[in-house]
């Protein structure tokens, strides 16, 4: 099997799916990671105003997150960070295209929209439209994950919610996901932030106590295709 996680910016791909990545990984399938955005310039006046050897340190760290979980390959694309929305659309759904063409993944985890972060809307929004379900398109199942510190913030009030229906166990790998967070040592915070490890830790356990697991990570799914050949 090949998955391909898209993300918005780095760390989000570890905090929406670093267990389930890290479980994929050690059970044989390719696992690999797109992260859209840059990262770390929206916090400068100006994006051009961005420290370029901070950016360079934030990509190194995406990488040992990467390796941490078993990804066999990471895609930094550098789109302006929490600018997505000033991208014309067309450009980043072909940025998408362009990675489905080149992995030829059967499943794609990306970002839920329902949270305050507008990448993570128009990064689900480019995925759907560039994966759109004609005869030979070969991801046939998308799934949605919560960014802890962007998608409970929103505290349902932004439509759609976040209404996770797929539990992946990830007992055997939660502590991976949270060594491979501590790899971004400028985009990890203390307790009780929801980027701590103790938080991610509480999450994990709070949705294992919702299916009758001890560490669980939660996706909402967008489509499933089943073609008749998985059927046999």
């Amino acid at each position: 099997m090949t998955v391909l996680v898209v993300a918005a910016h780095p760390d989000d791909e570890i905090l929406g799916c670093g267990g389930t990545m890290t479980r994929l990984a050690r059970e044989g399938d390719e696992v690999y990671i797109a992260i859209l955005a840059e990262g770390m310039s929206s916090r400068y006046a100006h994006r051009e105003d961005a420290d370029p050897h901070i950016l360079q340190h934030l990509h190194a760290r995406a990488k040992q997150a990467a390796d941490k979980v078993g990804a066999k390959e990471l895609v930094l694309c550098k789109l302006p960070d929490n600018r997505l929305d000033t991208v014309p659309l067309l450009e980043v759904i072909k940025t998408v295209e362009e990675l489905v063409t080149r992995f030829r993944p059967e499943i794609i985890y990306t970002h839920h929209p329902g949270d305050l972060n507008i990448d993570h809307g128009v990064v689900l929004r480019a995925v759907l439209t560039a994966t759109r379900p004609m005869s030979g398109q070969c991801v046939r199942d998308i799934y949605a994950f919560e960014v802890p510190s962007s998608t409970e913030w929103a505290f349902h009030k932004l439509e759609p919610s976040f209404h996770p229906n797929v539990f992946v166990d990830i007992t055997n790998s939660l502590e991976t996901k949270i060594a491979a967070l501590a790899c971004y040592d400028t985009e990890t915070r203390k307790f009780p932030h929801p980027r701590s490890a103790e938080a991610l830790r509480a999450i994990a356990t709070r949705w294992g106590s919702v299916v009758g697991l001890q560490a669980v990570e939660a996706f909402e799914l967008i489509r499933s295709v089943r073609p008749t050949r998985d059927l046999k």
